[in-house]
């Protein structure tokens, strides 16, 4: 990708020097007004930096000329919370009007929910500009699927610079949050178009799995991703080591014999995977199109746009 400005630390230390607290303190309170949305924010940082490199466009809405990234496949019924980002960035306005950007926000505020939930904390990098556009086509080509298998996987992360050991590391954000029964009721009734379910599944949580997510039943019910879905820690490595892993591009880091090592690495050592999960998270921050961009004063429309709607009202 394309250089842009060079990113460093303390990049607001002169312009906004209570930039990185006034993050942190929106996203403590909304992760006490809602637990889930720590798991929500930290998923940001993913599915903006992979699309065009980190510069929200995953949070720009729709207008009449162009298709956004929210309703994309990865994205639509998926994605929550954005309304956080709208809270970090009202906060920052009101302290330091059109400094701050929104893809900034994301990665401030992917870091403070990691670390709230009890995970490492790091120094971010910070610089970016926001986009002028998005594009949900984009979106849907690059995003993987959940049922995605993890040599599909190193493949993509491949593409972004990122090593093995970082899509092991970084598919332990999954170790907060949950997911929705749509994403594996193919692993749980036809597995490879078998009609069976997934052989790697371990079968009392497979049972369990059929009560939460029964065939005709709603696609929308949520399951915790591991064990611990509210605690930043191993215990989604655990989970996948003893065939318990919820998604399917999850359980195949283990079956898989390139990524196999990681998972056993990390099912042992918390630390390993604390560091080897803020050195991915660096390099995903580090992504960037070079496309000229913008500070927006509202991360879900473009500046321009921000104007006409104001005089629409």
């Amino acid at each position: 990708m394309a250089t842009a400005d060079p990113l460093r630390p303390g990049y607001y230390s002169e312009t906004c020097p209570e930039a990185e607290s006034i993050v942190g303190d929106v996203i403590m309170k909304a992760m006490i007004r809602e637990p889930r949305s720590g798991a929500s924010v930290m998923r940001f940082q993913f599915h903006d930096c992979f699309v065009n490199g980190c510069d929200a466009s995953m949070l720009l809405d729709d207008t009449p000329t162009m298709l956004g990234e929210k309703l994309s496949l990865s994205n639509i019924n998926s994605l929550r919370s954005y309304e956080v980002i709208d809270e970090v960035k009202e906060a920052l306005e009101k302290a330091c009007p059109g400094t701050v950007s929104c893809a900034d926000i994301i990665i401030m505020a992917s870091r403070d929910a990691v670390a709230l939930s009890g995970g490492p904390s790091w120094e971010v990098k910070l610089g970016r500009k926001d986009s002028l556009t998005a594009s949900q086509k984009d979106a849907d080509d690059i995003m993987p699927s959940p049922r995605a298998n993890a040599s599909f996987l190193v493949d993509l992360f491949a593409k972004f610079d990122l090593s093995i050991k970082d899509l092991v590391a970084l598919s332990g954000s999954h170790s907060i949050g949950q997911g929705r029964c749509f994403s594996i009721m193919f692993r749980l009734y036809n597995q490879s178009g078998s009609g069976k379910p997934d052989p790697a599944i371990e079968p009392k949580f497979r049972e369990k799995l059929n009560r939460l997510c029964p065939i005709g039943g709603d696609g929308n019910v949520t399951v915790d991703l591991d064990a611990t879905p509210q605690a930043f820690d191993n215990q989604y490595f655990k989970d996948l080591a003893a065939g318990r892993g919820f998604l399917n591009s999850d359980e195949t880091l283990y079956t898989y014999p390139w990524t196999r090592p990681y998972v056993k690495l990390y099912s042992k050592d918390q630390d390993k995977f604390f560091k080897a999960f803020v050195e991915g998270m660096i390099k995903l921050g580090d992504l960037q199109s070079g496309k000229p961009g913008e500070i927006r004063t509202n991360c879900r429309v473009v500046n321009s746009r921000a104007v006409d709607v104001l005089l629409e009202s």
